[in-house]
C-alpha cells in the first residue's frame, strides 16, 4: 500500500482475481485483473467481476476477454446474466492461431462516486466518459469498421475515422489522445500498409508536431472478423495542474526511429498521483534489432528489463504496476513468465495472459503495462 493524507493505493488479491484500488476524495477507480478457473468453468471470471463490483457500488468503464471467438456469443449471454445490461465496451480478442476453445484471461476498467457517460456509434456502446476537478477522461474500445467487406487499409482508414468521431462526441479531438490499443486481424500479413494508414492519418491530424501516444499494436481476431478492433485513453485537461508527457527508454530507441508512430510511454501528473502508460513492448535492442531468436526465455527476461527500466526512470518499480498484459505467440510459453515473475518478486497475478501475434514474426512476447504513484 502507498498512501498519503487523501489518497491511498492499495492492491489485494484473492483465487483468481488481483485488484488494484485508487482511493481518491472524490471517487475510486478499480482495474481487475481476472484468472480463469480449470475445468471449462472460464464463465466464472464473470461472477468474480459480479461480486467486486457489488462490493464496491462500481460501474464498469472498459473490459478486455481474451479468448476464444467461438465463445463469444455464449460469453457475452453469461456477463449479461451476471452483471446484468451491458452498457460498456468489451473488447473480446483472440490469437489468430488460437484454438479458440478456452478464455485465458480478463481486465476490467471501473469506478465509483462519479458520474460516467456512454458513448455509441453503430447501435453500440464504444465509450464512456467520467471528470474530476483537473480534466474529463474518454475511454474508447471495441471500435471497428463495420463493413468488412472493404479492403483491410479501408477499414483501418474508416476505423481511425471513427475513433476521431466518437472523441468529437466526447467533446475531444486526437490532440487529446494519450494511449491507443491496435488489434489487427492477421497482422503480419499487413502491418507495414497499416503503419502506413497510420502514419498518414497522424501526419493530417498534426499528432507528429505534439506528443505521440503511447500504443499497443498486436495481433489478434475479433468475433466480427473485421481488420482490426481499436480502443484509446485521451484527456481534456481543464487545469494548468495536470502535466502530460512523453517518456523515453532508457533501453531503447524510440519507435519513430522503424517506422512506427508511437511514443514508448506517455506519463500522466495529476496533482495527487501520476499514472504511467508503457506502450507494448519487446525484445528489441537500441538500434531496433530483434534479440534473442527462437529463444522465449530469453526474450522475457530482455523485454522485462526494458519495461523495468522504463518504471525506474520515473522513480517507480513493478510494485506500482496497476495492470499488464502478455501476449504471448504461443500461450504455452506462459509458464516462462510466470517462473520469471516468482524468481523476481513481481506481481505476477496483475499480468493477464493473451494469445496474439506480435509485429514482427521473430517476436514471441511482448508486455505492455501501467503503472500509478500516488503522492
Amino acid at each position: 500500500m502507498i498512501t498519503d493524507t487523501s489518497t491511498e493505493l492499495v492492491t489485494t488479491t484473492s483465487e483468481g482475481i488481483a485488484a488494484v484500488s485508487l482511493l481518491r476524495p472524490d471517487f475510486e477507480e478499480y482495474y481487475l485483473t481476472v484468472h480463469p478457473e480449470g475445468d471449462g468453468r472460464s464463465f466464472d471470471m464473470f461472477d468474480k467481476m459480479r461480486e467486486f463490483l457489488a462490493e464496491k457500488n462500481a460501474t464498469v468503464l472498459k473490459q478486455y476477454v481474451f479468448g476464444g471467438c467461438r465463445l463469444h456469443g455464449k460469453g457475452m449471454k453469461a456477463l449479461a446474466d451476471a452483471c446484468g445490461p451491458i452498457d460498456w465496451p468489451v473488447t473480446w480478442l483472440q490469437g489468430d492461431a488460437c484454438s479458440g476453445t478456452h478464455l485465458t484471461g480478463m481486465q476490467v476498467y471501473a469506478i465509483a462516486g462519479t458520474p460516467v457517460g456512454r458513448i455509441h456509434l453503430d447501435g453500440q456502446c464504444v465509450g464512456t466518459t467520467y471528470e474530476d476537478d483537473d480534466a474529463k477522461y474518454c475511454l474508447l474500445g471495441n471500435l471497428q469498421e463495420t463493413d468488412t467487406s472493404l479492403s483491410r487499409t479501408e477499414q483501418a482508414r474508416k476505423t481511425f475515422e471513427k475513433m476521431e468521431e466518437a472523441l468529437a462526441e466526447a467533446g475531444m479531438d486526437f490532440s487529446n489522445v494519450v494511449r491507443t490499443w491496435l488489434y489487427l486481424n492477421d497482422l503480419l500479413s499487413w502491418y507495414d500498409p497499416f503503419n502506413v494508414v497510420r502514419t498518414q492519418f497522424f501526419e493530417e491530424r498534426g499528432v507528429f508536431d505534439r506528443m505521440v501516444p503511447a500504443s499497443t499494436g498486436i495481433g489478434t481476431s475479433n468475433p466480427a472478423e473485421g481488420a482490426l478492433v481499436t480502443g484509446l485513453l485521451a484527456m481534456k485537461t481543464k487545469t494548468d495542474r495536470i502535466r502530460i508527457e512523453e517518456v523515453p527508454s532508457p533501453l531503447q530507441c524510440p519507435a519513430l526511429d522503424y517506422r512506427s508512430s508511437f511514443s514508448r510511454a506517455v506519463q500522466v501528473s495529476l496533482p495527487d498521483h501520476s499514472k504511467l502508460y508503457i506502450s507494448g513492448t519487446a525484445s528489441i535492442d537500441p538500434d531496433g534489432n530483434t534479440i534473442y531468436i527462437d529463444d522465449t526465455a530469453k526474450q522475457i527476461a530482455h523485454t522485462m528489463k526494458v519495461v523495468e527500466g522504463i518504471l525506474l526512470s520515473r522513480g517507480m518499480d513493478w510494485n506500482n504496476t496497476t495492470r499488464a498484459i502478455a501476449y504471448f505467440k504461443d500461450t504455452d510459453d506462459a509458464p516462462l513468465l510466470q517462473d520469471y515473475c516468482h524468481k523476481h518478486g513481481l506481481p505476477h497475478m496483475l499480468f493477464a495472459i493473451a494469445h496474439s501475434d506480435v509485429c514482427r514474426d521473430d517476436l514471441l512476447f511482448e508486455l505492455e503495462l501501467d503503472a500509478m504513484a500516488v503522492r
